[in-house]
């Protein structure tokens, strides 16, 4: 773990997300998780994303969704570009290759003040 993996605690209440080096990091109902931040879709931040009623990541730019605990993208981006609204086909396309290209996926734990992604 490098001193970046990690995030203040106070940054990540219930419901929220932030960045720790290469990961979003959040807080899911007092649980929290680390995944990767790129989406696969356009490679947008997902340290910048939210959490929906759900528990799932949203991304910022098209609101695919992904399941915290396993990478896997739920639900497929709403739009392409700059472009957002339906896009019938295309977000199956990448629905289809995110299911091999998840996000990684590592545990987020409380240490002190801190949350700090563990090995």
């Amino acid at each position: 773990m490098s001193e970046t993996d990690r995030i203040p605690a106070a940054q990540l209440p219930p419901g929220e997300v932030g960045r720790a080096g290469k990961w979003a990091v959040g807080n899911r109902d007092g649980e929290y998780f680390a995944v990767s931040r790129r989406c696969r879709h356009q490679l947008a931040d997902l340290s910048g994303g939210s959490l929906d009623a759900d528990g799932c990541l949203v991304c910022p730019w098209h609101q695919a969704k992904y399941d915290v605990r396993t990478g896997e993208m739920v639900e497929g981006p709403r739009g392409l570009l700059g472009y957002h609204g339906p896009t019938p086909g295309y977000t199956q396309f990448v629905r289809a290759y995110a299911k091999v290209l998840k996000l990684r996926v590592k545990r987020a734990l409380r240490r002190g003040d801190d949350v700090v992604v563990a090995d």
